[in-house]
């Protein structure tokens, strides 16, 4: 008998499963008006949020970046855009830590910021911790212009697995590209890339010796340099500091490098830091909540 639907040799092969994946833009301008810092823009869209509390008068304007995905995973996308008009004082930080969870592919989670400081402007970059989970997979871009007698301060901290917590990342990949340029001409530019054997990278000597987390200070202003000493005692034996003057551009660098064995002693650090080169504001609120 002849079955009227008769049944294939072989069944087509079901597509592979394609899993939903986070995407947000936030983009921010501000501008000098009234005597203050003031919204100038905002967009926002997907996973983005950009929240802006209230600030003490005289202070810089105050932005929290917010991920409402929760964290990152592999092919996720997160696009950050910022512009400090001229004259204006802007301080950028996150309302929490941002978790990167394990990837399931090789696709990498992608984070791309984007920095504009204008004129005698200041901009201060402080998120809180980059969390990476075992076979996490993050790659992150930021491209900065600053413009004549501008300021910036980056603060950049990551945690491979949370001590406390009993994590411990032994694989994965993570990707930092930093490129900062003043009046057109770079001043600053770093690659750092780790992977896929985190953990024997991080144990060897000439890597973390066994520390879990660090973070990148990063000051670009007239009067870097001049905090040199400061930033050294704060830092000790933890990390190490240096200053360079930048004559073509016409003003100086100060870079910060720090380990630490968790998350805990990270912020020891990293919160006088914070609190010596963040003269106008110091450290933001929520990094206390």
């Amino acid at each position: 008998m002849t079955a009227p639907f008769p049944i294939p040799a072989q069944a087509d092969p079901l597509p592979p499963l394609r899993h939903q994946r986070a995407r947000g833009a936030g983009r921010l301008s501000v501008k000098w008006s009234g005597g203050a810092s003031r919204i100038d823009r905002l967009f926002q869209e997907g996973s983005a949020r950009i929240r802006l509390p209230r600030v003490v008068s005289g202070h810089p304007l105050e932005a929290v970046l917010i991920n409402t995905a929760g964290g990152l995973t592999g092919g996720d996308r997160m696009d950050w855009h910022f512009e400090a008009g001229s004259g204006t004082a802007v301080s950028l930080t996150t309302q929490a830590c941002e978790k990167t969870y394990k990837a399931s592919d090789e696709v990498p989670a992608e984070v791309s910021t984007r920095l504009i400081i204008g004129e005698a402007a200041s901009l201060s970059w402080l998120p809180q911790e980059t969390i990476l989970f075992d076979h996490a997979a993050l790659s992150r871009r930021f491209e900065i212009d600053l413009a004549g007698q501008s300021r910036l301060l980056m603060v950049e901290p990551v945690v491979f697995g949370r001590l406390a917590m009993g994590e411990r990342m032994t694989s994965g990949r993570f990707q930092d590209r930093w490129r900062i340029r003043m009046g057109g001409r770079l001043v600053h530019a770093e690659d750092f890339r780790i992977g896929p054997d985190i953990a024997a990278m991080l144990g060897r000597a000439a890597g973390a010796s066994g520390g879990r987390a660090m973070a990148t200070v990063l000051m670009i202003a007239p009067d870097a340099a001049d905090r040199l000493d400061a930033v050294r005692r704060i830092v000790g034996s933890a990390g190490g500091a240096s200053a360079f003057a930048l004559r073509r551009a016409g003003t100086g660098k100060l870079l910060a490098r720090i380990i630490a064995d968790d998350s805990y002693s990270l912020r020891k650090s990293l919160v006088p830091l914070i609190g010596l080169l963040n003269e106008q504001a110091g450290l933001p609120k929520i990094w206390s909540l």
